[in-house]
């Protein structure tokens, strides 16, 4: 069976990977739910919202000052917005793919990110209200192939970066009623136990609130809809 859980965490520990049961939550995700007392095992850990929930995958680039200033690129004016499919949704655990033709030169990478979760329809919100409209937040990888992004072809985001399984999140959701300020968050990626990347969500030269509200602009924003806040 396929549930949606909230995570029972022993004393001490946060790292919701680490939770072998949680409590069943019956009802809506974005609507009427309820955490019930019912118990179950976790035997898998599955992407925290199922592909028919996700309903576009949102990304930005170039969205952190130290990496713009390590790239030697001047920092954008606006957000710099790209989708991938809903097929690149995946879990946290889940093998990721790479196909043949990522195989045929070097290039793949990981792009550690905050990953927002919409929990209603925003529409032209102001930034002063943007945060009600999160669900919560997650973790998550922009995995991106160089060389099919940048080189090949020019600017290939949407195939350099848009592969299937290429946006793993996980391992859950957590409520934003926990996280007031989102912007405080410290993030960081191990590769075979090395630590390659560490920062903290308050060097995002645009942050959630604002995010939010700038990509609601004239576009409205569905429940379902996760956005990946670049890295």
């Amino acid at each position: 069976m396929v549930y949606h859980g909230d995570a029972i965490l022993p004393s001490g520990v946060s790292d919701l990977a680490k939770a072998t049961k949680a409590r069943v939550i019956k009802g809506e995700i974005f609507g009427n739910h309820q955490v019930t007392d019912q118990v179950q095992e976790v035997k898998k850990l599955l992407c925290p919202l199922a592909r028919k929930d996700i309903k576009t995958i949102r990304c930005l680039g170039l969205n952190y000052a130290e990496h713009a200033k390590e790239s030697n690129m001047p920092l954008p004016k606006y957000p710099i917005l790209f989708f991938k499919p809903v097929t690149a949704a995946s879990g946290p655990t889940d093998d990721i793919p790479v196909p043949p033709m990522a195989q045929e030169c070097e290039g793949l990478d990981y792009e550690c990110e905050l990953v927002i979760v919409i929990g209603k329809e925003a529409r032209d919100v102001p930034k002063s209200k943007a945060l009600e409209y999160v669900l919560g937040y997650s973790v998550g990888n922009d995995v991106s192939h160089r060389e099919w992004q940048i080189k090949r072809g020019g600017s290939q985001w949407g195939i350099g970066k848009g592969f299937d399984g290429w946006a793993p999140f996980g391992p859950g959701i957590v409520t934003s009623k926990i996280i007031p300020d989102p912007n405080t968050l410290q993030i960081s990626t191990k590769v075979n136990g090395k630590a390659v990347q560490n920062s903290n969500t308050k060097d995002m030269i645009f942050g959630v609130a604002e995010t939010v509200a700038f990509l609601s602009q004239g576009t409205t924003l569905l429940p379902g809809d996760i956005i990946f806040t670049g890295t």
